[in-house]
């Protein structure tokens, strides 16, 4: 099988460029995939909160503890048709696991809101102080542009 010149220098062409592309492939260190920090272990830590607004229906809390192995704890939220929600939790190496109950009974008309806020109270918008406007649109009636005109004529 005879190859010609053009077909010589072809191939000759697409092996050098195949081995410059071989040669410039990037030689990533494995160091460069890792963080650059160590980790830091864990603090034993407590914690606990809550609040209870009677005037805007806001009841909820959360309490949590950590020996820095064993995380658990606990949060509560009374809910809009009345109930409580209780989360109780635990989370260490096996995973995270939580338990979820309720307390009391649903209401079929949930609790009306309010804000704790007196200028509120009555719900009515004020606007004091705002100045207010009226404006017409009056269209247009046959816009003529001159320079337009002036090409057609």
């Amino acid at each position: 099988m005879h190859q010609s010149k053009a077909q010589r220098i072809s191939s000759f062409i697409l092996l050098v460029a195949t081995l410059i592309a071989a040669e410039e492939q990037p030689n990533y260190a494995p160091e460069a995939s890792q963080p650059p920090y160590e980790a830091t272990p864990a603090m034993p830590h407590s914690f606990a909160w809550s609040v209870k607004d009677e005037a805007t229906n806001n009841d909820y809390s959360h309490q949590q503890e950590s020996d820095d192995k064993v995380t658990s704890g606990s949060y509560r939220v009374v809910l809009p048709d009345g109930r409580t929600q209780i989360v109780t939790y635990r989370a260490d190496d096996n995973g995270y696991v939580a338990q979820v109950k309720y307390e009391g009974e649903a209401k079929s008309k949930y609790p009306e809101y309010r804000t704790s806020s007196s200028s509120y109270d009555n719900n009515t918008p004020s606007y004091s102080g705002v100045e207010t406007t009226t404006a017409s649109i009056i269209p247009q009636q046959d816009y003529k542009d001159p320079e337009q005109n002036a090409r057609y004529e």
